[in-house]
């Protein structure tokens, strides 16, 4: 793989990590409750994510925020270089 291709690889992939905390900070932030239940589960690794925030939904709202501002401030560093 050449240096630039393998450069817009990871700004894609950094790109879909930013989308994906955007739309989670969106969820939790607009309904936290149904969020956080929707990602409890038997699985220890997956429950202990999501544990802290069950009960508390002013607690998920602003992690949720927190998502957001990091998912835009992401999303605004990535660039495509010269092709």
């Amino acid at each position: 793989m050449k240096p630039a291709d393998r450069k817009i690889a990871i700004n894609r992939t950094a790109e879909m990590a930013a989308i994906f905390m955007i739309g989670d900070g969106i969820l939790g932030i607009l309904q936290p409750e149904r969020h956080v239940e929707l990602w409890r589960s038997n699985f220890v690794a997956a429950d202990m994510l999501v544990r802290p925030f069950g009960g508390k939904p002013g607690r998920r709202r602003m992690y949720g925020v927190l998502q957001l501002v990091a998912g835009i401030a992401l999303a605004s560093r990535l660039r495509v270089g010269p092709k």
